[in-house]
């Protein structure tokens, strides 16, 4: 286990998070799962805190109840390295509630934001060439989900 890793606060599905979450990452899983104890009335049995896996990375999260929802000050930045894969995770995460936003950037269905990202963006912004450079910075901007080809374009000037 590592010694700092994301904690995440749900209102109540922390549990059907991190399920959700395994199912989409390679090398992912469950690790633990703590209850309610018995007599914690409506509470009983359900999950309070769970620990899990994405890809390797240690992950814990709670029910903790309403009042602290998430916000895109804190986001999940997955390295990804084809357009099939932006597609993939970008299609589970908006699913059932999610929803796109700029730049790589959705929400989740719980609120938890997700930047997309193909590892080939940071190689086509740090071209020394400042248009091609430019090209590609400005086509990102006016995306939602990446388009490896489309940025590819763009820092080509084709």
């Amino acid at each position: 286990m590592s010694k700092i890793s994301p904690f995440l606060w749900f209102n109540d599905q922390a549990e059907e998070a991190a399920e959700f979450y395994v199912s989409l990452f390679p090398n992912s899983r469950v690790t633990n799962v703590s209850r309610y104890p018995e007599g914690s009335g409506p509470l009983s049995g359900t999950a309070l805190a769970v620990s899990f896996e994405l890809d390797g990375v240690d992950f814990q999260a709670m029910n903790g109840g309403p009042g602290h929802p998430f916000t895109d000050a804190i986001s999940l930045f997955v390295y990804v390295e084809s357009q099939a894969e932006i597609d993939r995770l970008w299609d589970a995460l908006i699913s059932d509630g999610g929803a796109p936003s700029r730049c790589g950037w959705l929400l989740d269905r719980w609120g938890v934001s997700w930047q997309i990202v193909p590892s080939l963006l940071g190689e086509l912004l740090s071209d020394p060439d400042p248009e091609k450079a430019g090209r590609t910075m400005q086509a990102m901007i006016g995306m939602s989900k990446l388009d490896m080809s489309a940025l590819q374009a763009a820092h080509d000037g084709s």
